[in-house]
């Protein structure tokens, strides 16, 4: 650990919160054993990370020395892109800022952290993909998963040629933590979870992310909430200062509306976001992406208003499909999607209303999800399409089969 500390202190910006780091990490080696069958000797957090990734030191672009005067340092085009300069309002033909502060400042307020404690991804994919990467030796080292959940845990774990571990949740969507627990071992780095989940629509209890902080399993806890703010338990981010192993990622592709513009956010300690902040590529945020989320953080109004209208329409939808006697049950939802159950015909209704152009999801093949279809919850026209279009499609194939 003092390796990386040492890196940090040599990097210019960074020297001035190393002492920062040194308690956060110091905070996270003297955390004592919690929990039941908690033993001593539990790993820390340089045992937690790959040590080519502690000893990594990181790419030093341009700007991070210099970013104003005659900028003759980075191979840039001075004579800008080949189109009309009123278009080039943002300086395109320099490079964007590699730290973001002025967004991450922003954010910072809106989630109620430290803006030393963001890092700002390309979707929150790149952030769990990164995260594997830093902390999971290649046929050695496992992450534990709690299906049904997102696929694309297992899938970054499968290209970074790293184990799968798995302690499915109840048939209710709840978690299963002493069987979590029990199927972590020696190998396992991180646990997986997802509030609220995909495809469950459902979310977890403070109370039990604090439960799995507080166990005996002594690795990462990945908190993903992407869809956190349709949530009435809203986000864990006061959370981390508490838990120096919980790492909590979101996403502006869903409450957002900006599933076009690829950001994400993993929220952790300062020393974990300065390992983040080494390992990622130069200038992964371009300056379009920035100028679009600065502008929803200045006025957040619209963010709310839209949280409600869907909120609003979920109820609709839901009480609606609960209607339907085809419908089996309608799960309950903290998203911005509806999980219904149509049982021996779902995968038929599916192909049947895509095809007459109305796009679902079916989810039957996910643990727990038998005859299951999910449906994101659009405008009141778009459901209304939805809605018109389900039963009709169902009597069609009900009387076809």
């Amino acid at each position: 650990m003092e390796a990386l500390l040492s890196n940090l202190r040599e990097e210019p910006g960074v020297a001035a919160v190393a002492g920062v780091l040194a308690a956060a990490v110091g905070f996270w080696m003297l955390a004592p054993p919690s929990g039941k069958g908690a033993r001593r000797g539990r790993r820390q957090l340089e045992d937690l990370v790959r040590s080519n990734i502690l000893e990594l030191q990181p790419y030093r672009c341009a700007r991070d020395d210099y970013d104003s005067g005659v900028l003759l340092d980075a191979n840039e085009n001075s004579f800008g892109p080949p189109f009309d300069k009123k278009r080039n309002s943002l300086v395109l033909e320099r490079y964007p800022s590699p730290y973001l502060w002025e967004l991450k400042q922003k954010i910072a307020k809106f989630r109620g952290v430290r803006k030393e404690q963001i890092f700002l991804g390309v979707g929150s994919d790149e952030g769990l993909d990164m995260l594997i990467r830093i902390f999971c030796n290649p046929r050695e080292d496992s992450i534990l998963i709690t299906p049904p959940t997102y696929g694309m845990y297992k899938v970054c774990a499968k290209v970074n040629d790293v184990n799968i571990q798995v302690a499915p949740l109840t048939p209710s969507f709840e978690l299963d933590i002493p069987a979590m627990v029990a199927a972590a071992d020696d190998t396992t780095k991180i646990m997986f979870v997802t509030s609220p989940g995909n495809p469950t629509a459902r979310a977890i209890s403070h109370a039990q992310v604090e439960e799995l902080c507080n166990s005996s399993f002594d690795g990462i806890i990945a908190l993903d909430e992407a869809y956190v703010d349709f949530s009435e338990e809203g986000s864990a981010c006061h959370l981390l200062d508490k838990y120096p192993n919980l790492i909590i990622f979101q996403t502006m592709s869903k409450a957002f509306g900006l599933a076009g513009i690829r950001m994400g956010m993993a929220y952790a300690s300062e020393a974990i976001i300065q390992i983040f902040n080494n390992v990622k590529l130069p200038y992964s945020i371009n300056k379009l992406t920035e100028e679009i989320a600065l502008d929803v953080f200045d006025d957040l109004s619209k963010l709310y208003s839209n949280i409600e209208k869907i909120k609003t329409e979920r109820a609709r939808v839901m009480a609606q499909l609960a209607a339907f006697d085809f419908v089996a049950l309608v799960h309950p939802s903290d998203t911005n999607f509806v999980l219904f159950k149509v049982p021996k015909y779902a995968k038929e209704v599916y192909k049947r209303m895509a095809e007459s152009g109305c796009v679902v999801r079916y989810r039957g093949t996910e643990l727990h999800c038998t005859d299951c279809i999910r449906a994101t919850v659009g405008t009141p026209a778009e459901n209304d399409t939805f809605l018109r279009m389900l039963p009709q499609i169902y009597a069609e194939v009900a009387n076809k089969c």
